[in-house]
Order: C-alpha cells, then sequence, then structure tokens
C-alpha cells in the first residue's frame, strides 16, 4: 500500500462560475455552488456552478437554435465528419490536462485517466466520423409496387447526461454520434467530474463547432432533472444508477422524448468446470474491478462449480491481494481512491452486509494500511456467497468480488440470470461450442467468452434493469436519428 499525496499541484482549483453556451463561456445565473473534492486526500480544491432553471434554460434554447438556424442539421454528413475528426485532435492535444484533472477529481489511476481522456475519447470522434461519411441521409425503397423515399433525419436536441466514472469518455459514446446524426447537444457533465469539460469547451472552440450546437450546464440531480424534463429536449442520453433511470424515463415519457438508458449491473463470470484458470486469473483485476470496481459491467460475481471452489477462490484472492491500493499519481498504482465518501460508506456497509449474512472474506474487507485519508477500501473477496444475498444481488459499486458456487451447468446460468440487471456477463470453457451455447442463455447485452471486453463497433447496453437502447456501433448513431417516409408521385 502507499501513502497519498495527490493534493499537491492540483489541476484547476479554485471556484469555476461559468457555464458554456451558444459558443462561450458565460457567468451562470445561478449563484449556488458545489464542492470539488481530491478523494485521495479529501481535499475541497475547486467549485462548480449548480445550474439553475434559468441555466438550462439557455442552454436548451441555444441548442434549439442551433438546430432551427445554424445549418448544422442540414450540412451533409461527411462535412459534419470534419468538425469530428478536428475535435478529435483539439482533445488528443491535451490529453495530459484531462488525464489531470479527470484524476484529481475521481481517483482514476493518472494513466489511465489520460489514456481514457486522450486516445480512448478521440477514437470515438474518428469511429462516428467515419460513419457520417458513410451515412446515407436520403434513399429509394422499391418494394410490393410501391416506391418510397426514405430519409434519416436527426433527432432533434439531445440532452445528454453522464456519470463520473470516465467523463469524457462517457461524454464522447453520446456527444460522437448526436454530432455525427446532426443533434444538436446539451451535456451535463456530473458534479463529481466537471472540471475537464472546461478543457472540453476549449476544444470544442478550436475545433470549431458552431455556437449552439454543444452547450454544457454543471450541476446535480436537480439539475439532471430540469435537463431531462424540458420540453425542449427532444432526446435524452442517460448513463447513472437504474433509481436515477426511472426518474428520467418517467420524464420522458410525459412528453414522448426519445430517450437511452445505460444503468447499473451485476454481471456474472460462468467459470465452466472445465475452464482454463490461467485464461481466467489475468483478468480478475481488468474485469471484475476495473477503476475500483466503480463500472457498471465489472464482473463482480464469480461463478465456481463447486468441484472446484476452493481452486478458483483461492485464484481469484491471490490476484485480488496483489494488487497495489494507494496515490493514483503513482505510477504503480493499480487501484486508487473510490470517488467520494459516500462510496466508501456504501462499498464499507455492503461488506458489513455480506459479513451478517454469512458470507466469509477471503481477503480484504477493511481499509488500507498506511492509508486512513482518502476513500480507499481493499480489494475484497467474499467466499461461501449464496446468490440470494445482498452482495450478490445489489450492485455495489466497489472492489468487491463474490464468488459463489454451483453444481450444475443450469444452476449457474440460473444464478447469473438471476439478478434485477441484464448487463454483462462471460462463460469460461476450454469447450468453444459449449461456450457459444451457454452465452446464449445469459440474459445481457454483452457478453464475452474467455475474454471480457467493449468494441468501439459492437453495440453496448443491457436490459432489465440494466436500461434501454444501445450505444457504441452504428446503433449508436441511430438512436440519434429519426426515419421519415416520404410517398413521391408515382411515375
Amino acid at each position: 500500500m502507499r501513502a497519498t499525496n495527490s493534493g499537491v499541484g492540483t489541476p484547476m482549483g479554485g471556484e469555476h462560475v461559468d457555464i458554456y453556451v451558444n459558443g462561450k463561456l458565460q457567468r451562470a445565473h445561478s449563484a449556488a455552488r458545489i464542492p470539488v473534492i481530491n478523494p485521495a486526500d479529501e481535499r475541497e480544491f475547486a467549485t462548480i456552478p449548480d445550474s439553475d432553471k434559468e441555466d438550462v434554460c439557455a442552454a436548451v434554447d441555444a441548442a434549439r437554435a442551433a438546430f432551427r438556424s445554424s445549418g448544422w442539421p442540414q450540412l451533409p454528413p461527411s462535412e459534419r465528419a470534419k468538425y469530428l475528426r478536428r475535435l478529435a485532435r483539439a482533445i488528443d492535444k491535451r490529453a495530459e490536462q484531462f488525464g489531470a484533472v479527470v484524476t484529481a477529481q475521481i481517483g482514476m489511476p493518472l494513466a489511465s485517466s489520460v489514456q481514457s481522456s486522450g486516445s480512448g475519447t478521440t477514437k470515438l470522434y474518428d469511429y462516428y466520423a467515419e460513419l457520417a461519411d458513410e451515412l446515407k441521409v436520403e434513399y429509394e425503397r422499391i418494394g410490393h409496387g410501391l416506391r418510397t423515399v426514405m430519409r434519416c433525419e436527426p433527432v432533434g436536441v439531445a440532452a445528454l447526461i453522464v456519470p463520473w466514472n470516465g467523463p469524457q469518455g462517457a461524454i464522447a459514446w453520446k456527444l460522437a454520434p448526436a454530432l455525427a446524426a446532426g443533434c444538436t447537444t446539451v451535456i451535463k457533465p456530473p458534479p463529481e467530474a466537471s472540471l475537464d469539460s472546461y478543457l472540453l469547451a476549449e476544444a470544442l472552440d478550436e475545433a470549431e463547432i458552431p455556437p449552439g450546437v454543444v452547450n454544457i450546464v454543471f450541476g446535480g440531480r436537480e439539475t439532471g432533472a430540469l435537463l431531462a424534463s424540458h420540453p425542449g429536449v427532444d432526446k435524452v442520453s442517460f448513463t447513472g444508477s437504474t433509481q436515477a433511470g426511472r426518474h428520467v424515463a418517467l420524464a420522458c415519457a410525459e412528453r414522448f422524448a426519445r430517450v437511452t438508458l445505460e444503468l447499473g449491473g451485476k454481471s456474472g463470470a460462468i467459470l465452466l468446470d472445465d475452464a482454463d484458470l490461467d485464461t481466467f486469473l489475468p483478468l480478475v483485476a481488468p474485469a471484475c474491478i476495473p477503476f475500483s470496481g466503480q463500472i457498471c459491467h465489472a464482473l463482480t460475481r464469480v461463478l465456481a462449480p463447486r468441484s472446484r471452489y476452493d481452486e478458483v477462490v483461492d485464484g481469484v484472492a491471490s490476484k485480488m491481494a496483489a494488487l497495489v491500493v494507494g496515490d493514483p499519481l503513482d505510477p504503480a498504482t493499480q487501484v486508487g481512491p473510490l470517488v467520494a465518501k459516500r462510496q466508501l460508506n456504501r462499498v464499507e456497509e455492503y461488506i458489513a452486509s455480506g459479513r451478517a449474512q454469512g458470507a466469509k472474506i477471503v481477503t480484504g474487507g477493511g481499509r488500507p494500511p498506511g492509508l486512513d485519508v482518502g476513500y480507499y477500501v481493499q480489494p475484497t473477496v467474499f467466499r461461501d456467497v449464496d446468490s440470494t444475498m445482498r452482495i450478490a444481488q445489489e450492485e455495489i459499486f466497489g472492489p468487491v468480488v463474490s464468488v459463489i458456487p454451483y453444481d450444475t451447468e443450469d444452476e449457474a446460468v440460473a444464478i447469473c440470470n438471476g439478478t434485477a440487471y441484464g448487463l454483462g456477463g462471460a462463460v469460461f470453457t476450454t469447450n468453444h461450442e459449449r461456450g457459444m451455447a451457454v452465452a446464449r442463455r445469459i440474459e445481457a447485452g454483452v457478453v464475452g467468452i474467455n475474454r471480457y471486453t467493449l468494441h468501439i463497433d459492437a453495440p453496448f447496453g443491457g436490459i432489465k434493469g440494466s436500461g434501454l437502447g444501445r450505444e457504441l456501433g452504428p446503433e449508436g448513431l441511430a438512436a440519434f436519428l429519426e426515419s421519415k417516409s416520404i410517398f413521391p408521385p408515382q411515375h
């Protein structure tokens, strides 16, 4: 475990009073402020505006005016692609700055922050520029004796509400396809990680994105609720908790606004009886507790055959115990702090719940030695976990893995599917046909076999309590488009 000195030289400190509307920074109407706290040292180092109704209305009005009169929706998609590529280059130039600011806000290890905010983000803008180049706005469909002109039109003003666990990547998942489609937008970053969006505003200016096409308001839950329910918003793309997603869905249902919801998860990794542990165990850190387990699709449940249960538990515990926890600015750190005090309290409460319900801690379970300051918790592995326990049913959002025994393949599938969520899953086996057969039975939007990954060209999203719709891939672009059928005069 390593001590922390993250408070030294914290970037972008101080009071921030502006929102980004109609192509420029302007002072927020709201005088309320939200503190920004470095989770590695628990110090407040900045404040952001807590935008009110006037701020939200100004941003939506600017986006609506741009949609109607800027010409952005009418540009050929290949022209919008040029803007996307310029934005990618402007972001890439600022990758180090983005990374430093993101680390200071959410405690993500610096190397990961730089990568996710730099090359990991620019790839998304470049990818949707490619799709924009290929997008046919209008084409003919002839069938059953009828000629139809089909049009793909932007849905309108899109509200993009993003989470704190990788803010620029989350913005790019939404903003890149929205811009490619011809939408105008209002972004609401998370209060824990808003400072990096001031750098995004700089990049937008450098890319010469027309005024009003992208607007940014800052604030907490109330700001997000005002934006999601605004009658001038045609589409909401939201990533966050399942509970918050329900409120967003209800707000959109009131006016039939389009909505995409990427929500929580409780994904399971099924290790079949022939699984190769040398394939699975290297994935424990990146797949089971990525970013300290604060990722919705993390494989936080490991389902192991009872005949190999002790072997699997020992292997997972060994990998988790070896992880370096500490200062996110230290290149050796693999696990940084949790994002906030409330998150630390939440994870500690779940750990206590697991103990109380009879599960046994194999490794971790408390604060790392020598790290009394900062929102740190040890990577934790539970064994003897029943699938009905809270730690096996509810999203913890921390570095906690439950290893659950099963007797038959059917039981493993039933356990994997037996939660309120349906985001991700994985199967590990040396028999690829068997792996495919089990993967087809998993109720989730993304399933890996002997690996677990996301791919820019593959749609991502879930079912049940994990949300509605898909992001990434061509499906991510389609989510910002409407189809129009025109029946021209018959020749």
